[in-house]
């Protein structure tokens, strides 16, 4: 085992990490930013080293500069954590470089499964069901127009270097389909800094599934469990559990899928294979996260393995202690994760200080958190405070005390995603174990939390005004509209920092059509169109600073 390891981020997972470290007797260095000087996680951490700045790019992003404290420090190995350089396969070849130890798969590994259309053809080549689609890129209407008219519609246009719902376009007719090739490859090269796209079958309201994988070598790999993480605002997810209800029944079917993914593309140590499931009871590949992942506690709270222990054990060259025999389930974990975001402007950043906080216990309620009272939850980064953990002997036991975790749980100072996943554990696709990926915006939710609430648009809860959504914010998978239905006006949805324009003045767009990227605490807000026309009196630039409510263009 390793003596001194630096990990490379911040927040609730750096925090995550040094616990366990702490625990096996491992020295830990924390890097911090000038806005996460005393954070939580520099104080748990054996010592810290400073990057000075407070962007993204001038510090958890800085390669040079994290693989010089790492070195100065002594540490022998880097741990990622998730988000940030956790799948950079240059900063994993720097680390090894460097004469360091990178906790993570080879660099080659994560770059073959980190371009959808390269994974795509590893998980065909190993017998991986994958969405019927091209397995290569597509470049003309006339390609997918073909693809379309054998497989049917809907089909989606994605960006191979995509993820998120970013660079996705869906087609439900042939005469959408050069728009949406045009639109695909534009948000494509401003996401990805690539126009390369790809096609495949749209599958509608589709369950959204992953297999935990352990890899303790590139000829073995283990698996642990499916989690079911169908639970999502724009693509991204609110909320995981594992098992996943209605599908435990093929969980080894999946489980032996990825671990055939795993061998073929020589996958070493933690990752996590995407997979969606569709009505009929066919699932395919999605992609693989070649890191550790958000919600790896629920199977950590129902295999008792630590999966960071693990991860450790493998790239030290100790190797696990246990094989696929030993790895059985005990219970019922749900995960649900608590972020400052409002729910009321479709889940928009709402960074500020934490003028209370009190997490929640109890037995077998888990809380891991990168934060406390009087703490700043800042704008440059990502929005997550806490992840609340529940295990039950059963799945309704599990979700009765998740909550009574949540009601429990005092956050305020920021607008958080409590009340929405109080709704959402309530509704009845989530207790049925039906919803999908399509639940919280069109199963009528949007509108029953509407009906409920109370003064200006607010819901009493324990006592404080909770925001909630309005159906308005519901237009899109990928974005809320924040201004009001049929008119022309563009504005900013919160305070932030324009990351991409993608239209020009003059320019034709639909109702619908991204326009812009907004950027605040590391989520990417599309700013979509919310009327068809012309783009007029355009402006926002890339890299401008703007306001909450300031005209960025109109459209006539």
């Amino acid at each position: 085992m390793f003596e001194k390891i630096l990990i490379a981020n911040r927040g609730e997972i750096a925090v995550r990490v040094a616990r366990t470290c702490e625990r096996l007797g491992v020295a830990t260095v924390a890097v911090y930013s000038d806005v996460d000087a005393g954070s939580l996680h520099t104080t748990v951490a054996t010592e810290g080293v400073r990057l000075a700045g407070s962007t993204p790019a001038d510090t958890y992003l800085n390669m040079d500069r994290i693989i010089d404290a790492a070195s100065t420090s002594g540490a022998q190995a880097v741990h990622p954590g998730y988000g940030f350089l956790s799948e950079n396969a240059d900063f994993a070849a720097a680390v090894a470089a460097a004469g360091l130890i990178w906790i993570g798969p080879p660099p080659a590994a994560i770059r073959a499964l980190g371009d959808k259309i390269s994974a795509r053809r590893i998980a065909s080549a190993a017998g991986v069901p994958v969405v019927p689609g091209l397995l290569h890129e597509v470049g003309d209407p006339a390609a997918i127009q073909e693809f379309a008219n054998e497989s049917g519609y809907p089909v989606a246009v994605k960006a191979a270097g995509g993820g998120g719902g970013r660079g996705l376009k869906i087609v439900r007719s042939e005469g959408e389909i050069p728009d949406a090739l045009e639109s695909a490859r534009r948000e494509a090269q401003a996401y990805f800094g690539s126009t390369v796209v790809y096609v495949e079958r749209y599958l509608d309201a589709p369950k959204h599934l992953e297999v935990q994988l352990l890899a303790p070598n590139e000829n073995e790999a283990l698996w642990l469990g499916v989690r079911d993480c169908s639970l999502q605002r724009r693509h991204q997810k609110l909320l995981e559990e594992t098992p996943p209800p209605l599908w435990s029944e093929r969980a080894d079917e999946m489980g032996q899928a990825a671990t055939a993914l795993s061998k073929a593309s020589g996958y070493v140590n933690a990752g996590t294979v995407e997979m969606l499931a569709d009505r009929d009871g066919n699932f395919f590949f999605l992609e693989v996260n070649s890191r550790l992942q958000v919600e790896h506690t629920v199977t950590e709270e129902v295999y008792g393995r630590d999966l960071v222990e693990c991860q450790m054990r493998i790239a030290s060259g100790d190797g696990l202690d246990f094989s696929q025999a030993d790895i059985q389930p005990n219970g019922h974990a749900i995960e649900c994760r608590i972020n400052a975001e409002d729910p009321a402007r479709g889940f928009a950043p709402s960074p500020g200080i934490l003028h209370a906080y009190e997490e929640p216990s109890g037995p077998h309620v888990r809380v891991d958190s990168g934060y406390g009272r009087g703490d700043q939850i800042p704008g440059e980064y990502d929005s997550l405070i806490a992840k609340v953990i529940t295990w039950g002997e059963d799945r309704e036991e599990a979700r009765v005390r998740m909550v009574e975790a949540l009601r429990a749980f005092v956050v305020e100072g920021v607008q958080t995603t409590i009340a929405a996943h109080l709704q959402l554990l309530d509704h009845v696709e989530f207790t049925r174990g039906e919803h999908s990926t399509s639940t919280v915006e069109h199963s009528g939710l949007l509108e029953a939390l509407s009906e409920v609430t109370s003064v200006e648009g607010a819901l009493l809860f324990e006592g404080r005004s909770i925001r909630l959504w309005h159906p308005s914010m519901a237009t899109s998978a990928t974005a809320a509209v924040h201004t009001r239905t049929g008119s022309g006006r563009v504005t900013a949805p919160m305070q932030g920092t324009i990351l991409s324009v993608l239209v020009e003045a003059g320019e034709s767009v639909s109702a619908g059509d991204a326009l812009m990227t907004v950027e605040a605490m590391k989520m990417e807000t599309v700013v979509v169109a919310p009327r068809s026309g012309t783009i007029v009196d355009l402006r926002a630039a890339r890299g401008d600073v703007v306001k909450a409510g300031d005209t960025l263009a109109a459209i006539e």
